[in-house]
């Protein structure tokens, strides 16, 4: 599952195949840019924010600025480099980007948002996000005012809003909560140390953003994960069995919760498991 330690590898291995060539060819297979072309223009650099990718280019003739290849690999969206000529490994119906050079090709597989903006344009893509926890913006300080501004809030929904702080995701979520033991629908106010939690988070994703493995037990074996996807198997700390639920703001977004009832024992909630506003991603 795509989340900011993925998007951070795939902005590394992007910028070492691109930045610095000139585009020979670009094909962008969705409705609203399948005219747009920006061969000719040379890539200036890739970088990633939080969940999003954005592909900066340099302007061309008759261009006023540059331009940036805005994408989300939401779910299923991944971006494979390689060699001119080389068989893709993903069928060509999935492709929704294709960005040439003389000798690389960078393909965009089943992304979930595809846009190709004006440079002037990024802030209106990813502004509204919070601090980057692998990003050169990341402010632990402006982290924690975010989840604080909504106390009522269940802490597995702020954790992943990406205007609170971006680059969590579900995996993230369900196993940070269990790490700092704490059940995900708790209210923020009600956490005990949201700081170690905002530090942790950050640190995790550090650990992990060079791993092709997402681990959070230090164990890089067949058991990476403490709780996530363990219904079955049961918490790895405890053994007890891992509650799986769906939980979101409104039947719209729910997203799977899985925690352990022993290691994270719930709150008094009410009706607190709707939470208040939106997930933004």
């Amino acid at each position: 599952m795509p989340e900011g330690d993925t998007v951070w590898r795939a902005a590394r291995d992007l910028q070492a195949a691109l930045a610095g060539a000139e585009l020979t060819r670009t094909d962008f297979r969705v409705p609203r840019f399948a005219t747009t072309d920006l061969s000719g223009r040379v890539v200036e650099g890739v970088a990633s924010r939080g969940k999003h990718l954005l592909i900066r280019i340099a302007p061309g003739p008759g261009d006023d600025e540059g331009w940036t290849v805005h994408s989300h690999l939401k779910m299923e969206g991944l971006w494979h480099i390689y060699n001119r000529g080389e068989r893709w490994r993903r069928p060509a119906f999935k492709a929704r980007a294709v960005l040439e050079t003389v000798s690389r090709q960078a393909v965009g597989f089943e992304l979930g948002i595809l846009r190709v903006l004006p440079r002037s344009g990024e802030d209106e893509a990813v502004g509204y996000l919070g601090p980057d926890l692998l990003g050169p913006d990341w402010d632990p300080a402006e982290a924690l005012r975010r989840l604080e501004a909504v106390p009522e809030r269940p802490v597995g929904l702020a954790l992943l809003d990406q205007r609170n702080l971006a680059g969590i995701g579900n995996v993230y979520r369900c196993e940070l909560c269990f790490l700092v033991g704490v059940h995900p629908l708790t209210p923020v106010r009600d956490v005990p140390d949201l700081p170690r939690l905002v530090d942790l988070s950050k640190r995790l994703l550090e650990a992990n953003k060079s791993r092709s493995r997402r681990i959070t037990t230090g164990l890089a074996g067949r058991d990476p994960l403490w709780v996530y996807n363990r219904e079955k198997r049961g918490c790895l700390r405890c053994g007890t069995r891992v509650v799986h639920e769906l939980v979101g703001d409104n039947e719209l977004e729910l997203r799977d919760l899985y925690y352990c009832p022993r290691c994270q024992p719930p709150p008094d909630l009410g009706e607190a498991a709707s939470g208040a506003g939106t997930l933004e991603g």
